[in-house]
């Protein structure tokens, strides 16, 4: 126990000695009325100033569009999402968004403008109304259940005892894996963000449901940027751009049909998911 508790401290100092971070916004940016185009200008980047991983990265993303973001596990598919909503910063060039660079933001500002549906679901212990209006507190019961509907999750709700009033318990293990799946896609819908970060892995759930689960997703990103780190490569044909990634870096990018002609590492990672079976 003391070994552990040892282990645990260190990770806690660790933390409270990171140096504060500072935000200089320049005057204040209404992201009400920005679009969700994106740029990212000669962007060079490392996670630490010897090592970049990411060198002189241009590209253009039009509001609407759906970019894709590829490659092996551990190749840095995060990478990209850390530094768009500013975890991290670039080393060099900038990110940005309707001609503002990100760094003219305050954080909080930014960060409201993207909706994340992520591998690892969050719902806390509550109701299933209150999980959903998570992301907006003045949400109408009309909203929610608009929300809900555009999920594939609102026929779900009810069915549950209480409905929208239905009690999720601390660990959520009174719902499967697929309806909190759909939840959090319903709490992001009612946020209606401008751009969308979406981790479509969609491992351990029964096909129905996975179905279910990729159709919310398409009404999620009507209309809206969206950047996917993809894991099946079947599920982003049709993105209108495919950044592929390895070992931190981008190699290569386009989309589906222009990756493919080059033969290069996307047609490797594309065949090697697609191998088809000689008859």
């Amino acid at each position: 126990m003391l070994q552990s508790m040892v282990a645990a401290a260190e990770r806690i100092f660790e933390f409270l000695e990171e140096p504060e971070e500072v935000d200089i916004p320049k005057g204040d940016i209404d992201t009400s009325k920005l679009n969700g185009n994106v740029e990212f200008n000669h962007v060079k980047f490392g996670y630490d100033s010897n090592q970049i991983i990411i060198n002189d990265f241009n590209c253009n993303v039009h509001e609407g569009q759906k970019i894709a973001i590829v490659g092996p596990t551990g190749a840095g598919k995060t990478t990209m999402v850390k530094l768009l909503m500013r975890f991290y910063d670039v080393t060099s060039g900038e990110i940005d968004v309707d001609g503002h660079n990100i760094k003219d933001f305050k954080r909080g500002e930014l960060r409201k403008m993207f909706g994340m549906v992520l591998q690892d679901t969050w719902l806390f212990g509550g109701t299933v109304k209150e999980n959903i209006k998570y992301s907006k507190e003045d949400a109408t019961d009309d909203e929610i259940i608009q929300a809900a509907k555009a999920a594939h999750v609102h026929h779900f709700i009810k069915t549950l005892p209480n409905g929208y009033n239905s009690l999720i318990n601390e660990e959520s293990t009174n719902i499967s894996a697929g309806q909190k799946q759909l939840l959090t896609i319903a709490r992001v819908i009612l946020a209606n963000p401008k751009i969308l970060i979406l981790d479509e892995a969609t491992s351990s759930i029964d096909t129905r449901t996975e179905i279910q689960i990729q159709s919310a997703m398409d009404n999620l990103m009507k209309g809206r940027t969206s950047f996917i780190i993809a894991h099946r490569l079947s599920t982003i044909k049709n993105a209108d751009l495919i950044l592929v990634m390895n070992h931190g870096d981008i190699v290569e990018q386009g989309t589906h049909e222009e990756l493919l002609a080059k033969n290069g590492f996307y047609a490797d990672l594309y065949n090697s998911q697609f191998e088809e079976v000689e008859e």
